[in-house]
């Protein structure tokens, strides 16, 4: 396992030299993005509209933080864990095309996902669930948020960070899934239990 420091924004060169297992801290701008923001995203891009922030080479989280204003009008984060991934599989040829590297979330993501991986240098790194103080520590700003209309955790997030993490490496551009192997070797004990048992 290799411990990587990346700076935002991301080269294609950031992407490949990562592999499943890998750690990683992160620096620079980080955009939150759920359900709504993916759907958002798309009819601006539908609709030959720019996006509220420039993605290439950027990193979007999974997530749903807690933001609270403080005395000066100022959003400050609480907390931020990340949210199942596997509901924005839809959007996984879409979220390449804008330039995206990497994706932060947990549980992981599909095919679609592992193959624009592969195709636009991108990769999945897995956010601790139970983390959720830990990883606030990371962000030194809240820069801008867009979408609040659709609630605070499905709002976009605009956040700079300063030694983000750490992530683990779940899914690289070469074609790897943690999540894969994981699958396949319970399977294997599965099979194994049910032919010592027949």
């Amino acid at each position: 396992m290799a411990i990587y420091e990346l700076t935002i924004p991301l080269q294609d060169t950031d992407i490949e030299q990562l592999n499943v297992g890998d750690a990683v801290y992160l620096t620079g701008t980080v955009c939150t993005a759920r359900d709504m923001a993916h759907l958002n995203m798309r009819e601006l891009v539908d609709n030959h509209h720019p996006l509220p922030e420039n993605l290439q080479g950027g990193v979007i989280f999974h997530a749903g933080p807690v933001m609270v204003k403080d005395a000066q009008d100022h959003w400050q984060l609480r907390v931020i864990g990340p949210t199942t991934s596997i509901r924005m599989e839809p959007h996984a040829e879409f979220i390449g095309q804008q330039g995206i590297k990497l994706i932060i979330g947990k549980g992981g993501m599909a095919e679609g996902s592992l193959a624009a991986f592969k195709k636009h240098k991108q990769a999945y790194l897995q956010a601790a669930p139970g983390c959720a103080v830990v990883l606030a520590e990371g962000v030194s700003k809240v820069k801008a948020v867009h979408w609040l209309e659709n609630g605070m955790p499905e709002a976009m997030w605009v956040m700079e960070t300063e030694r983000f993490g750490p992530f683990i490496v779940t899914m690289d551009c070469k074609g790897n899934s943690r999540y894969d192997t994981v699958k396949a070797h319970a399977k294997e004990k599965a099979d194994a239990i049910m032919k010592e048992k027949s």
